[in-house]
């Protein structure tokens, strides 16, 4: 297809390709931050070993386990408790974006190299929410190796800039960015103009990122070897 969009059927179906599936866990909140600003919504991310925001899940081989149970399989490694995930849940497929180098390469690669990425959205009570966050920390195995920390998506502006646009602005592995704008676009957890906001705010922020990052090489650089 050329969206690189398929359907579940259609994403089984590939021969040779490999299949990587995550999910999205978010709820509903009536708390506010500070006593006065409204949260509504929790959105969990985590801060990957590569040093990249994603969501929970991982590969999963169709051959030896549905996709659904590769995706639960991976969220009790890296979440530290069950929480079956079902086909109700499967938002979309799409072929991972293709690398600067098999892009130069030869048209005719092999479907062997194709990923299909495999994305679920689930709601869950802010209890349940509050569960995941916990164990998460104490008895998840991926815990401090592939998984660094579970992170809350700030789902809101504050006046000062804050929230959701320098969020926006991190480093996102893969296509996690889209699939994360795309849910809260598609659930209305924000509205067109507000996350159109948030991203002008990001790309600012990102402008102020680079010169920093700049001016910090060139004193690194200036100091010279240490030894």
């Amino acid at each position: 297809m050329a969206s690189g969009h398929l359907s579940r059927e259609e994403a089984l179906a590939c021969e040779g390709c490999r299949h990587a599936c995550h999910v999205m866990l978010y709820c509903d909140t009536d708390a506010r931050l500070f006593g006065r600003k409204p949260i509504k919504h929790v959105i969990l991310m985590q801060m990957r070993f590569d040093g990249l925001l994603g969501f929970p899940g991982g590969f999963v081989d169709p051959q030896e386990e549905t996709l659904e149970a590769g995706l639960t399989r991976e969220l009790s490694e890296e979440l530290g408790l069950a929480l079956p995930i079902s086909e109700e849940h499967h938002v979309e497929a799409r072929y991972a974006p293709a690398s600067p180098s098999s892009s130069s390469s030869s048209s005719s690669s092999s479907s062997s190299s194709s990923l299909i990425l495999h994305f679920y959205v689930k709601k869950l009570t802010e209890e349940q929410i509050r569960e995941v966050e916990l164990a998460a920390v104490s008895t998840a195995a991926d815990h401090g190796h592939e998984v660094l920390g579970m992170v809350r998506v700030p789902v809101y502006a504050l006046k000062a800039g804050g929230g959701l646009g320098p969020f926006l602005s991190h480093a996102f592995i893969g296509n996690a960015r889209s699939q994360l704008l795309d849910s809260m676009l598609r659930l209305n957890l924000v509205t067109p103009h507000e996350l159109h906001r948030a991203l002008a705010h990001a790309l600012s922020g990102q402008a102020r990122t680079t010169r920093d990052l700049r001016a910090a090489a060139a004193a690194v650089e200036g100091r010279g070897p240490l030894l």
